[in-house]
């Protein structure tokens, strides 16, 4: 599927910008593409990668990953058959899903791509998706987040009435997307276009030796003593109270840390005043604080759990590391070649004559001709669409109807194409079968939600 999305619009973005006299933007647009493919993305993407994967390696060599994936295994068993119920890609797949619901970007990708390459520990047909690496892909490309924080950062910073508006809305369009994604997933996994067939398998090396299980080259961690249970309920129950404190009085949390910071780091320059939350929902206070302790815990509790079984942390976090650089660096061919074919339509301004095809036949169904432009750029580009969002804002104003449908289309969708670049190019899957299909529908129904509910809810 991806190969004849890549040659369509590399072969559109010529012939429409030969049309527009827009050749040169063609040119630019692939170039730039390709520099913003490597240097933006991917050498960022390998710090990012190195410090998560560490961290995953502690929590797997600990056995914390293997323990998590058994308290969910009749959820995760109905969702991924073929996989084991306690294979390490369940626990991986876990933390990814709850990072994407938490909007912690930083941790979701990097978590997502250790997951990928537990999946792929399991593929018979090496360089083919299999069904469970496209379930996957349908819930990362559905983005279900409790809540969207940058279109709430961007409402906010316009002055709305009410930037937190969009919380349910997106949650429910995101709930509908998960769920049209999972399902197109599983319908189309058995047709015959999308079938894994033999031929297409990678044949390993001659004379290669068959490599070791992770069962066989991992012991077994040391059982946790009293004191080191003492230690982690220690923790846990601090962790706990700074939450309910951020959440019931978060003015009360904020001066006291602005006056300790203070104490210890004389300030040379004054700081901007915390923003009180307490106007806000209890709901997106709960969230928003769960969110931000999030990370700091992780990146605590996995080497403090993994030290207390007798796990070696530093020496395992390195090698963990190790394992970020060189996922990053399978990623960047097929970071390039997306990313160009998606530069050059851009160019040679495919999204306008879309959008131009398109309004006459939207606008009488109420879709707003303004969130063309969001719509199309979504599953391409991020950075695009933020953009794009921002001047809807801007020029709509942030408490109107179709800036709120944006706003929501924004919180419960993903840039499906990177996504499929990223996390297939870090396995070298090559042949995606049916996952474009199932992320793209995923896309659709969250847009089409999303108008329902703002016109149920707003209008």
């Amino acid at each position: 599927m991806l190969n004849y999305l890549w040659l369509g619009l590399i072969t559109l973005a010529v012939l429409i910008g030969g049309a527009t006299g827009r050749l040169p933007e063609v040119t630019a647009g692939a170039f730039q593409s390709a520099v913003t493919a490597v240097m933006t993305i991917a050498l960022p993407l390998a710090g990012i990668m190195a410090l998560w994967l560490g961290m995953m390696r502690l929590a797997e060599r600990s056995g914390l990953v293997q323990k998590i994936a058994l308290v969910l295994r009749p959820v995760l068993r109905r969702l991924f058959p073929e996989v084991p119920a306690d294979h390490p890609a369940m626990g991986s797949m876990l933390m990814n899903m709850a990072a994407n619901m938490l909007g912690l970007a930083n941790a979701a990708t990097p978590l997502g791509l250790r997951a990928m390459r537990d999946l792929e520990k399991l593929n018979r047909v090496p360089g083919t998706a299999t069904n469970a690496m496209c379930t996957f892909l349908a819930i990362n490309t559905a983005s279900i987040q409790l809540i969207p924080t940058t279109a709430i950062a961007i409402l906010a910073t316009q002055h709305a009435q009410n930037p937190t508006a969009i919380v349910g809305t997106a949650l429910l369009a995101s709930l509908c997307a998960t769920a049209t994604g999972l399902v197109v997933a599983k319908w189309l996994e058995n047709w015959p276009m999308f079938r894994v067939r033999p031929e297409d398998a990678v044949a390993p090396a001659a004379g290669a030796a068959p490599a070791a299980t992770e069962s066989e080259l991992t012991p077994e961690p040391a059982p946790l003593s009293a004191r080191g249970t003492l230690a982690i309920s220690v923790m846990l129950a601090g962790f706990a109270a700074l939450f309910a404190w951020m959440t019931i009085n978060p003015a009360g949390y904020h001066a006291f840390t602005a006056d300790l910071q203070d104490r210890l780091f004389p300030p040379t320059v004054t700081p901007a005043p915390w923003t009180d939350s307490s106007a806000q929902p209890a709901f997106v206070r709960a969230v928003g604080t769960l969110s931000l302790l999030a990370v700091p815990f992780m990146l605590l509790f996995f080497p403090l759990y993994a030290s207390l079984r007798g796990v070696k942390v530093y020496e395992e976090f390195v090698e963990g590391a190790k394992e970020g650089f060189q996922v990053s660096l399978r990623v960047i061919p097929f970071l390039v070649a997306i990313l160009v074919a998606i530069g050059m339509f851009r160019g040679a301004g495919g999204i306008e004559a879309l959008k131009s095809l398109l309004a006459p036949v939207l606008t009488p169904l109420g879709f707003p001709p303004d969130l063309l432009p969001m719509v199309l750029v979504r599953p391409l580009s991020g950075s695009a669409t933020t953009g794009l969002f921002t001047e809807l804002v801007t020029r709509l104003g942030p408490d109107s109807l179709t800036v709120r449908m944006a706003g929501t289309i924004y919180g419960s969708t993903e840039t499906t194409f990177y996504v499929l670049a990223v996390y297939f190019g870090s396995v070298a899957v090559r042949r995606t079968r049916h996952a474009v299909v199932a992320g793209l529908s995923a896309d659709l129904m969250s847009v089409i939600a999303s108008v329902i509910i703002c016109r149920l809810m707003f209008s």
